[in-house]
């Protein structure tokens, strides 16, 4: 998250507008924060259980794969793009990952899968990069598009079939701990971590938040646009790679259903957490708390027992949580009187 500096009267400073929203993407993430925080102390006094240790284990396993791309999806958003092709990617991963390591199909040393799967994440990001980039196609359209692809391709891998019988040393990548935590949860943090020391002090993240504060300006300073787009295209790829080895695993059987609508809750976690959809302003650290907040919520309708109606009640939740996060921003981006202000003095 970027640092506002002083901005007084005698002080050259930021222009006012980008400090607002540098201000609105901070305050987004301090009501995310609030939010989750009156929802868990909330839901424990109606059902004491709630904070138990089982289902704090679950809620946290449950988020790591969206805390995983949700930070990949920071970058691309952060760099003023969007990618909503990852959950038929995660869809499209998990079957080649079943074709890749059952017995009944190929049945390739876990190694290898992984690497396949990893491999082949990256590549569909680099794609869609190109796309961007090269084809200069909207990424909304671009993504858009490598949506239904990916869908197409993966009803055709499947077959209409389940894939079964996931070998044990798979499945440990899934239901596994380590130290007493989920194997899971170490992956999560570890990518948190490292996304998060990017985009904060390598020049990789500089120049992320520089094309996506103001592009024309990055270009003129010799950032390579085109390429910088290219590798968090292919960064949020591989990290759709790294969510498909965690959360595939989980469930004994494969199915062409992996995925859908993981998009729209990675999106929303990242816009909910602070960062700005127009790109340049927020961070990871609020997409990590917005897609804790996603998975409580989840938890507490459950624990609720709504029955079916949960599922409709999650989205209808999302759906509003990303509306006002969009309109807080457009409100935020807005031009005031102390812009045209600071342009006449320019």
């Amino acid at each position: 998250m970027r640092t506002p500096p002083a901005n007084g009267p005698d002080s050259p400073g930021i222009p006012p507008l980008a400090l607002r929203r540098m201000l609105a993407a901070s305050r987004r993430q301090f009501v995310t924060a609030a939010v989750l925080l009156f929802t868990l102390v909330a839901v424990s006094i109606a059902n004491p259980a709630f904070l138990s240790g089982q289902n704090l284990r679950d809620l946290l396993v449950q988020s790591a794969p969206v805390v995983i791309v949700g930070c990949g999806m920071t970058l691309v958003i952060l760099i003023g793009e969007i990618d909503i092709s990852v959950g038929s990617l995660l869809g499209l991963l998990a079957a080649l990952m079943g074709v890749l390591a059952s017995p009944q199909r190929l049945g390739l040393p876990i190694p290898l899968v992984i690497a396949g799967v990893l491999v082949a994440g990256a590549a569909i990001g680099l794609l869609n990069g190109l796309l961007v980039t090269r084809g200069r196609v909207p990424s909304i359209i671009a993504t858009l598009g490598m949506l239904t692809v990916l869908r197409g391709v993966t009803e055709l891998v499947m077959g209409g079939e389940w894939i079964t019988n996931l070998p044990p040393s798979l499945r440990w990548f899934g239901t596994g701990s380590s130290l007493g935590f989920p194997f899971s949860l170490w992956v999560a943090a570890a990518v948190a971590m490292a996304i998060f020391a990017l985009a904060r002090f390598a020049p990789l993240g500089i120049r992320i938040l520089a094309i996506g504060g103001n592009p024309d300006a990055a270009a003129i300073a010799r950032i390579s646009v085109p390429r910088t787009k290219l590798l968090v295209f292919a960064l949020v790829g591989l990290l759709t790679g790294v969510a498909a080895v965690i959360a595939v695993p989980q469930q004994s059987v494969i199915e062409s259903g992996i995925g859908a609508g993981f998009e729209l809750v990675v999106v929303t976690a990242v816009v909910v957490g602070g960062t700005s959809i127009r790109g340049g302003y927020g961070g990871v650290v609020g997409t990590i708390l917005a897609a804790l907040l996603l998975g409580s919520i989840r938890t507490t309708l459950v624990f609720l027992d709504l029955g079916e109606s949960a599922v409709y009640w999650e989205r209808a939740i999302q759906g509003a949580f990303i509306l006002v996060a969009v309109l807080a921003d457009h409100l935020a981006s807005r031009p005031g009187p102390d812009d045209s202000l600071a342009g006449a003095r320019a």
